[in-house]
């Protein structure tokens, strides 16, 4: 079992602060023995990290949602019959209902793209790289 000290060290103790901590082991002082350089690069690199990941899945979140949306607008092409028994097409069509939707849906995914390739840059210019997908 180790020593453990029981008197204070001070200023003009024969024994000083670093010779009683250089012989403590663990991370805990080893943490606490990190210089102000260790302590802002190991908080820089926390912070950039989860920046990083937090605009990569904002840029990811926002390709899914545009893959959707143009899903959905090809889904308002199939005017197809509702079952294979039937040839004839649906009788509640709507021409006008159907083109605002269409409309709606480009005009969705246009402003969508406009703002994807506004934070691809926003991403290559703060982290370096280019993001895909």
């Amino acid at each position: 079992m180790a020593d453990i000290k029981t008197e204070v060290v001070t200023a003009d103790s024969p024994e000083s602060a670093d010779q009683v901590l250089s012989e403590l082991k663990g991370s805990f002082v080893q943490s606490l023995r990190r210089g102000n350089k260790e302590i802002k690069s190991d908080r820089a690199l926390a912070i950039a990290e989860d920046a990083e990941q937090e605009f990569r899945r904002y840029v990811e979140d926002m390709i899914r949602d545009i893959k959707r949306m143009r899903r959905d607008r090809l889904n308002l092409l199939d005017q197809s019959p509702d079952n294979t028994q039937t040839l004839k097409i649906a009788t509640s069509f709507d021409a006008k209902t159907w083109v605002n939707q269409y409309q709606a849906l480009g005009v969705k995914i246009k402003d969508a793209e406009m703002r994807l390739a506004i934070a691809r840059d926003g991403y290559k210019e703060l982290f370096g790289q280019e993001i895909g997908g």
